[in-house]
């Protein structure tokens, strides 16, 4: 089992309205943490797509704070978790991820994804419709670009003008997820096109993950078999899963400053959710609704669709999860809990990559 680290902050600290910023520092907690997974010995760091909504602001560009990592790290995989495919032009995503594969030497990677929000889409607005096949349109194009192909574009007088990204990346191939968040027809097409699936337990249980997973890995064998399968790089036939993680010395249940970071956390995105799709029921949602649905959303969270407890707790979740076909758990740090908690939990983290790491090499046993 790889472990990474995954970010998607809730910036309502920072949203004063007034177009100046409310406090300093808002990075400092990502180039710590990454440096310290570096030098831990993690797989990557995962920075998202997000737009206009304090839930995941911090983070509108990966690619923009993927080259800031690359400048601070030496060995770790910077990654997007995810790029919102539809919402850009392929050349662009092409030439912006080959300036950070050449700031890193190679260690690159990009989750992509067709977006879910209709207000995302005020960059794009005529894509919507069409997001999801335009995402694997979108894919394919980056994906020539990246080998050094030419596409076709109208220039500014209204000409075909045939052009190719710049600068040369330094991986022959870009490593390439898919987003998912429980459809097994994407994981179906994301193994039979030889790419890795990074996912959560937002929309799926434990149970719907490993069927998914299965379906996954079903498709992934049947193109191999048919010789169908592209060139492989290292996220072919890699399943990323993200989880909330905060570990400590006392069982998930006693955690009342996690308990607090989390309902603040999911109240944000609760906002987020209602903002881009109207509340449940097409009615106004009153304060008792919304308490009770991140009341429900937490005990969720806490008792199975997150790494919380104690390393003891998580290595029993780690050995269910292997079990299923995860390949990585990209831990989710950044909902609330100060730096100081985190880098705790981060080193508790690396104890149980090591615990399970002489696991799966056969050195000792789960217990």
């Amino acid at each position: 089992m790889d472990f990474s680290v995954f970010f998607f902050a809730d910036d309502s600290a920072g949203d004063t309205g007034s177009g100046t910023a409310s406090g300093t520092g808002r990075y400092d907690l990502l180039l710590q943490a990454a440096r310290f997974a570096d030098d831990a010995g993690f797989t990557a760091v995962w920075t998202p797509e997000r737009h206009f909504h304090p839930m995941g602001g911090l983070y509108p560009n990966p690619s923009v704070t993927s080259a800031a990592l690359a400048v601070v790290t030496r060995s770790i995989d910077l990654r997007a978790g995810s790029v919102v495919a539809p919402l850009h032009e392929p050349l662009r995503i092409a030439e912006e991820w080959s300036v950070v594969d050449n700031l890193s030497a190679g260690r690159t990677g990009v989750s992509f994804a067709s977006g879910w929000s209709p207000q995302d889409f005020v960059l794009r607005p005529e894509a919507y419709g069409n997001r999801k096949p335009a995402m694997w349109t979108a894919i394919e194009e980056v994906r020539a670009l990246w080998r050094g192909s030419a596409v076709v574009r109208i220039d500014g007088s209204g000409s075909d003008r045939t052009v190719r990204a710049f600068p040369r990346p330094v991986q022959p191939d870009l490593p390439i997820w898919i987003s998912a968040a429980g459809d097994p027809a994407t994981f179906a097409r994301a193994g039979a096109e030889g790419f890795g699936i990074l996912t959560h337990l937002l929309h799926q249980d434990l149970d719907a993950l490993t069927r998914n997973i299965a379906t996954y890995r079903a498709a992934a064998e049947e193109a191999r078999r048919r010789g169908s399968v592209r060139a492989a790089s290292k996220a072919t036939d890699r399943v990323v899963l993200m989880l909330h993680t905060y570990l400590s010395d006392e069982p998930v249940a006693t955690g009342g400053e996690l308990r607090r970071a989390m309902s603040g956390y999911l109240r944000s995105s609760l906002s987020l959710g209602v903002q881009s799709a109207g509340s449940p029921g097409g009615g106004p949602m009153d304060e008792d609704d919304r308490d009770a649905l991140v009341e429900a959303a937490l005990e969720r969270y806490l008792r199975s669709a997150g790494l919380f407890g104690t390393p003891d707790e998580a290595v029993s979740l780690v050995e269910r999860l292997t079990g299923a076909g995860v390949d990585e758990i990209a831990c989710l740090v950044d909902f609330g809990l100060s730096t100081q908690r985190v880098m705790e939990s981060l080193a508790r983290v690396h104890e149980v990559r090591e615990r399970t790491t002489a696991v799966l090499q056969g050195g000792t046993t789960w217990s």
